[in-house]
């Protein structure tokens, strides 16, 4: 079992966390003190170092305060780092804080005169830079042993559902949480029979049986919808064993990504879709990054774009600027700019089609700019216009919209965030004649975890790869 594991699992961190701050403590001081020539007035390494005695125990509170000895089996590494440095900006604060104040204490003022500020900004450096380098070794060593079947957390889960499938893949798939399923109890299956390899222990009414041969870290609740009638008795029995429970709503077919909670006023209420770019800070940011993106490219690509527009002139008939109608945000339509790729057709010839591998439409330098990309540099004026966004669910045109929206569950969701130039689908390979189910899957990804590092991320995707499958 786990339970003592994770006890002295959390006593290995404070120890480690303490030996880490008081460490980094040192490096400072002898970086910026102990390698230099001391001024005038300088304070002794003792007085330093005396320090100490407040400053380990206070940061360790701070590190238990930001939820940084949770477990951390499924805990993100950005996640650990994030709390590591809001934790250490609390105490740089509560630092300046205590020098600038404490100097009208007599006995302090003049030890806390020549305290050295630059040694306690080298401090918060160096601090989150151990911390995560100690914490990302201590996570891989721990991560590494539950793979190979040691400190493993015994689940059993009660009810067989979709929420129920849904663990136990994931637990296959990442050992390195090191859950161990103990079994499944459920009314439906046969007693005795496997699946994916979890033993079905029997009914529902075993539950307290199991409880008591007390072999259990963890109780995961994973009740079909049309069994919750069973959950109050079953949370109750869990709770009188002392085992930690957890429920895992089998909501799968009802809220297919991410919700978030919030909290009325004791009452918990779920959110079946969390859309960042709806609050107005991420708006204005993602906005103020798009207009100086969308200039900065319009520099960089304006010569190789007049080059582009010359030779489709003189190659073809037509104009050198394609607009096509496209569906953006909250369902609004707008003239998307691309350069023109394809022989000139008649608006009653065109076909309603995406474009497939050796589509005789596109011109000879039309195959050249689809494949690098430039065809779409146009674009940028419809960023700056406020059409679209640098990164975004690529736009449909009307016809597709009406047929898609029918037809695929969930669709119309990415019309609440403005359409991009390039995608998240579209940089892992779904574009243009490929599944539609599977680029929807990867545009409610973005729009649900939107975050300014994921849009450079995908910017530099593009640029360093382009898109898959173009043609």
């Amino acid at each position: 079992m786990i339970k003592n594991n994770q006890t002295k699992l959390n006593f290995m961190h404070v120890v480690l966390d303490a030996v880490v701050t008081a460490v980094s403590y040192f490096l400072a001081w002898l970086l910026i003190i102990g390698m230099g020539t001391p001024g005038r007035g300088a304070l002794p390494l003792e007085i330093y170092m005396w320090a100490l005695i407040a400053i380990v125990p206070l940061y360790l509170l701070l590190y238990a305060a930001f939820n940084l000895y949770s477990p951390k089996r499924v805990q993100s590494r950005r996640y650990e780092l994030a709390n590591i440095c809001r934790a250490n900006i609390v105490g740089l604060m509560i630092f300046t804080f205590v020098l600038f104040g404490g100097r009208n204490f007599r006995s302090l003022g003049p030890y806390l005169d020549n305290f050295s500020a630059r040694m306690i900004i080298a401090f918060f450096g160096i601090n989150i830079l151990l911390m995560a380098l100690v914490r990302n070794v201590v996570r891989t060593v721990l991560r590494d042993i539950r793979a190979k079947g040691f400190n493993q957390k015994h689940v059993l889960l009660v009810g067989f559902s979709g929420a129920a499938d849904g663990f136990i893949e994931r637990s296959r798939q990442n050992p390195e949480w090191g859950y161990h399923i103990y079994g499944i109890l459920d009314d439906d299956l046969e007693k005795g029979s496997m699946y994916k390899g979890v033993k079905v222990l029997g009914e529902l009414t075993e539950l307290r049986g199991i409880l008591a041969e007390n072999n259990l870290d963890e109780i995961a609740v994973t009740l079909p919808l049309e069994k919750y009638e069973y959950l109050k008795p079953v949370v109750n029995v869990c709770e009188k064993s002392g085992v930690h429970t957890k429920f895992i709503p089998d909501y799968l077919n009802i809220i297919p990504t991410t919700p978030y909670m919030e909290d009325l006023e004791g009452l918990p209420v779920i959110n079946i879709r969390h859309v960042p770019l709806t609050q107005p800070f991420n708006m204005i940011v993602k906005r103020v990054v798009d207009i100086a993106g969308a200039l900065a490219a319009l520099l960089i690509f304006s010569i190789p774009m007049l080059v582009i527009a010359v030779i489709i002139k003189c190659t073809s008939k037509g104009p050198v600027i394609f607009k096509q109608e496209r569906v953006g945000l909250h369902n609004k339509p707008f003239q998307m700019y691309k350069f023109r790729s394809m022989y000139q057709q008649k608006p009653d010839e065109e076909l309603t089609k995406w474009t497939t591998k050796g589509d005789p439409r596109i011109t000879p330098i039309g195959h050249f700019i689809r494949r690098t990309n430039l065809d779409e540099t146009p674009q940028l004026w419809n960023v700056l216009k406020g059409d679209m966004s640098m990164v975004g669910p690529r736009p449909e045109r009307p016809q597709f919209v009406e047929k898609f929206k029918e037809e695929i569950p969930r669709y119309m969701i990415k019309h609440q965030v403005r359409p991009g130039m390039t995608g998240w689908a579209q940089v892992n390979g779904y574009r243009g004649d490929t599944s539609i189910q599977k680029r929807i899957e990867y545009d409610l990804y973005y729009i649900e975890n939107w975050t300014l590092g994921l849009d450079i991320k995908i910017l530099f995707m593009t640029l360093f790869k382009g898109f898959k499958n173009a043609y």
